[in-house]
C-alpha cells in the first residue's frame, strides 16, 4: 500500500464521507483491488465505520477485496449470449487460462468474471476484455483475443 497515494486521493476528495465510492475507485486503480489494510487506513482517516466501507466494497461488483489480474475478462452469460454459446466460450477461456470463473491467474495477468448482461444482446455472444468488446465470439476466437493481451504486456 502506497500511503502517500492514498493520502493524495483522500485530499482530492476532501475527506468527504459522501465520496467514499470515488475514493475506493481511485484506490482500487493503484493495486487493482482493495487491500484490507488500505480500507482500514481509509476508515481511520475518514473516521468512518469500517463496516460501512466493507458494505460498499462488497455490494458493488466493480470492487474486489482479492487481487485481480491486470486484464479482466467478462463473459456475458445473459439470455441472448447463453443461447448463442456463452457457456462454450466460458469453458474455452477457463481451459486456456487454467482457472475458473471468478479466479485470477497466478501471474496476475488475467481474471475471469461472468456477468448477467453487457447490454449488447444483438452482438451475442459477447466477451469483454478490460474495455474492449468482442462480438459473435466463438471458442476458436478466444486464444487469438487473449494472445493480443499477452503480447501487449511484452511490448
Amino acid at each position: 500500500m502506497d500511503i502517500e497515494k492514498v493520502d493524495r486521493i483522500l485530499e482530492e476528495h476532501e475527506y468527504r464521507h459522501s465520496a467514499i465510492i470515488g475514493i475506493m475507485q481511485d484506490v482500487q486503480d493503484i493495486e487493482n483491488y482493495l487491500p484490507e489494510e488500505t480500507l482500514r487506513y481509509i476508515s481511520d482517516k475518514l473516521e468512518l465505520n469500517l463496516t460501512k466501507i466493507f458494505d460498499v466494497a462488497t455490494f458493488y461488483k466493480a470492487f474486489s477485496l482479492v487481487p485481480r489480474g491486470r486484464h479482466t475478462i467478462k463473459v456475458c452469460c445473459g439470455t441472448a449470449c447463453h443461447l448463442a454459446g456463452a457457456a462454450r466460450n466460458l469453458d474455452q477461456v477457463e481451459r486456456t487460462l487454467h482457472i475458473k470463473a471468478e479466479e485470477t491467474t497466478d501471474d496476475r495477468m488475467f481474471s475471469i468474471e461472468t456477468v448477467n448482461c453487457l447490454g449488447a444482446c444483438a452482438l451475442a455472444p459477447v466477451v469483454v476484455v478490460d474495455e474492449d468488446y468482442y462480438d459473435a465470439v466463438k471458442p476458436g476466437k478466444i486464444e487469438k483475443i487473449l494472445s493480443y493481451y499477452r503480447s501487449e504486456s511484452e511490448r
